[in-house]
């Protein structure tokens, strides 16, 4: 196996996580599910997204999922509403949510590897990640919306290693969707772990961390 060279990062639940206020907005305050209960959402529309998408009967976007769930459980149910969350959630603006430390954890990083960065994004990412002070932390930044693929597709994958001049062998993918992520990074041969915040893995014996720290841990393991 070749040395590992270059690391890719995902945005959405890698480096950025929801203004969940923002995107809540359309709700009523007592309709805001806390962290603890987004979190137990996120485990449980994971878990049914990559069944779908490994079996290949996804009838939904992963979102669509997630707000099925939300309203359900408040009995607040509505095509309208749910479609405005979606909206809103898809909206790279409304990601705006930094980790402690996310900068110089970045830098660390970026000391010792070639970093990048594959989202599934509007169009917008790089601005994003500028107001959020990390992108120039960023070597290049592939956005789906301006490559015109979106991962698991092999395509957005290996626009990135071309632009990084990168060989799958030497690369690492970070990102927090099973389905998504680790096997779209896997299916193009590189080496892929799951930022896994909301602990939807911990039952499965994928390589993943839970935080900055621990990949950290990780990476000099």
């Amino acid at each position: 196996m070749a040395p590992r060279r270059v690391i890719f990062f995902d945005v959405g639940n890698t480096l950025l996580f929801p203004n969940r206020d923002r995107i809540l907005a359309p709700l009523q305050k007592e309709h805001h599910p806390t962290l603890a209960q987004w979190h137990a959402l996120e485990r449980r529309t994971k878990k049914e997204f990559d069944q779908g998408m490994i079996s290949g009967s996804v009838d939904h976007g992963f979102w669509w999922t997630f707000y099925t769930y939300l309203l359900q459980d408040f009995d607040t149910l509505d095509d309208g509403r749910r479609n405005i969350l979606v909206e809103n959630t898809q909206n790279s603006a409304n990601w705006d949510q930094i980790l402690p430390g996310m900068c110089d954890a970045l830098q660390r990083i970026g000391r010792d590897y070639a970093i990048a960065v594959i989202s599934n994004s509007d169009g917008k990412i790089v601005d994003v990640l500028r107001r959020c002070g990390i992108a120039d932390c960023f070597r290049c930044i592939t956005d789906s919306g301006i490559v015109g693929s979106e991962k698991p597709h092999p395509a957005i994958f290996q626009a990135a290693l071309r632009e990084m001049e990168a060989q799958p062998e030497e690369s690492l993918y970070v990102g927090d969707v099973y389905s998504i992520d680790f096997v779209g990074a896997r299916n193009v041969g590189m080496e892929a772990v799951l930022f896994d915040v909301a602990g939807a893995y911990r039952d499965r014996d994928w390589p993943r961390v839970e935080s900055l720290a621990g990949l950290e841990n990780w990476l000099n393991q």
